[in-house]
């Protein structure tokens, strides 16, 4: 009797962080796409029972730029950009040799991106990304709370408590809030409220910051569709804009995360953002989906 038994295919991954902002990558460009990339994202990236990551990352070819970025976080949802996922696809292309070039452009659901590599020994080791000009319209970031011109300081009500918010679109939707201590009620408490919250309409991150000083800030971030993650790239850059809104400090800043730091600088030449923070390879595996 033949055998029914359904045969799978074993998929190569790449598992790197940004500043502790963990992601499974594979290579699109040299293999095939792995099918059901959402479904994916949910078993792979499970942290007992799969690799464990804040989410998924597939590096594809593009007719645009150098490489595309899709990412999918960790219950399968598809978001445009991550600030530390295409740092280390920049990294991952330069060290394989797909795009030997220091000086690169990477596709996103945000838009096509610069990036500047730093390189040691051959590796890439630090990235600079080009995240450019931050969205302050109320209706393209999008939320419905008011806006006259910007989303600055507004009230928001969450469960009896009021906090006021500034929001930011870096590509995607982010609600800062500047508190005097990121605690676990509220970051953790608070910050999935507000990710679903009706003022959202495509949900929103949330950042919950504290200004340590004009040049210094410490933030944590409730990520929408993975939680919370030890750094969010746009997400900083978010919290930096908001910081010189609002008056709050400079317009370069560095941001401490829980995975590590990432500099900040909002260009008053071209109203650009530009982060720079590390890019590591953590180890290769391969994923057997029987």
């Amino acid at each position: 009797m033949q055998s029914t038994k359904m045969q799978f295919t074993k998929m190569q991954f790449t598992k790197m962080h940004g500043a502790g902002n963990d992601y499974i990558y594979v290579d699109c460009i040299r293999r095939p796409p792995p099918d059901n990339p959402a479904e994916l994202a949910k078993k792979i990236t499970h942290r007992r029972f799969g690799v464990g990551g804040d989410g998924l990352i597939l590096i594809c070819p593009s007719d645009v730029a150098d490489c595309r970025m899709q990412m999918f976080n960790s219950d399968g949802s598809e978001a445009e950009m991550c600030g530390n996922g295409i740092r280390c696809v920049s990294k991952f292309v330069y060290d394989e040799g797909i795009v030997p070039s220091t000086e690169l452009k990477i596709e996103t659901g945000a838009g096509i991106l610069s990036l500047l590599n730093e390189v040691e020994d051959g590796k890439v080791t630090k990235v600079t990304v080009d995240m450019g000009e931050p969205i302050l319209e109320a209706q393209r970031i999008p939320t419905l709370l008011p806006g006259d011109p910007l989303v600055k300081n507004v009230p928001l009500t969450v469960d009896g408590d009021e906090f006021h918010v500034t929001c930011v679109s870096m590509g995607n939707p982010h609600t800062v809030i500047f508190v005097e201590q990121a605690t676990d009620a509220l970051v953790l408490g608070v910050g999935p409220q507000i990710e679903v919250h009706e003022a959202f309409p495509q949900q929103t991150n949330v950042e919950f910051v504290e200004v340590i000083s004009r040049s210094v800030l410490r933030q944590r971030t409730w990520e929408r569709g993975s939680g919370e993650t030890w750094a969010c790239g746009t997400g900083a850059s978010a919290a930096t804009v908001a910081a010189v809104l609002t008056g709050k400090t400079d317009r370069t800043v560095l941001i401490h995360l829980l995975g590590g730091d990432l500099e900040i600088r909002w260009d008053d030449a071209d109203n650009h953002v530009y982060m720079t923070g590390p890019a590591t390879r953590i180890f290769d595996g391969t994923w057997d989906p029987s």
